[in-house]
């Protein structure tokens, strides 16, 4: 069953994006559950840093460098104080001497990166020896997992790939498959553990109808749902206030008992919508 706290906590932090709350609190759940190492870390793709905060709360403080794409994001983060160095770059580029970081975690973010292999070398590049790694990202279950379009004249394939357009997602490797990149990169793969199963899948997938996934069909299906958030001053109002309590609480009571029970423990790779890739460097 997700996490009704961690259901809670993400809930009042994105208020604009219930999908989304969904999605990371299973996400975030996982990424406990195998651990976050001690050390240095490079938070690759930071994002605004609010994620990886409520890991940090959960953990304890680790000691951060995050490098985002996004202006915006970085300075959001850089306002955020969990990072000890912020930067705006892309991810196969990272202002920083080799073998400095002890983990590199990278959240939902190289399924959006087109290049993966310059990526994978750039972390290989940045651990030290006997460093971990941790990338979740969608996997090769994810398009099985949705329930497809409410128009029944819309082609499944055709509605796979909107949904791709719309998040920006390049790829869906299996566990074999990301065995095989990690050590053309020089890095070891421990693990491929599935999570979010179908129902929490279709769960994101009906709250993302009538949310990012309305706001990209009105404008046009041209733009990420992120710049639409901006244009809309949803993502500015976001990033001032939270969701009251008492209301995320009502949000994530109905949000877990439409779920119902959902599956406990990790899922086959076949069942599961994302993967929890994780390993070091020999």
């Amino acid at each position: 069953m997700i996490d009704r706290l961690l259901l809670l906590d993400i809930l009042r932090l994105y208020p604009v994006q219930p999908a989304t709350a969904v999605w990371r609190a299973v996400e975030i759940g996982a990424l406990l559950d195998v651990g976050i190492p001690e050390g240095r870390g490079l938070d690759l793709g930071c994002g605004d840093g609010k994620l990886t905060a409520l890991i940090c709360d959960r953990t304890g403080p680790r000691r951060l460098v995050g490098i985002d794409l996004d202006p915006l994001e970085t300075q959001a983060a850089e306002r955020s104080g969990l990072y000890e160095a912020v930067h705006c770059g892309p991810a196969h580029r990272v202002p920083e001497n080799d073998q400095s970081f002890d983990f590199v975690i990278s959240n939902s973010v190289i399924e959006h990166i087109p290049e993966l292999e310059p990526v994978l070398q750039e972390v290989t590049r940045v651990l030290r020896p006997g460093g971990r790694f941790l990338f979740t990202v969608p996997g090769p279950g994810f398009h099985p997992n949705l329930r497809g379009s409410l128009l029944p004249w819309v082609p499944r394939q055709h509605y796979l790939e909107e949904v791709d357009r719309r998040l920006a997602h390049y790829r869906y490797p299996t566990a074999a498959e990301w065995k095989r990149l990690c050590q053309g990169a020089g890095l070891s793969v421990d693990g491929c553990p599935g999570y979010l199963d179908r129902n929490e899948t279709r769960m994101w997938e009906t709250l993302s109808r009538f949310t990012g996934g309305l706001l990209y069909s009105l404008f046009g299906k041209h733009q990420p749902p992120i710049r639409i958030q901006r244009r809309l001053g949803l993502r500015q109002m976001q990033n001032r206030s939270q969701l009251p309590t008492p209301v995320a609480a009502a949000a994530g009571w109905l949000i877990r008992g439409w779920l119902g029970t959902s599956h406990a423990g990790w899922l086959a790779e076949a069942e599961a919508s994302c993967l929890l890739v994780h390993g070091t460097r020999p």
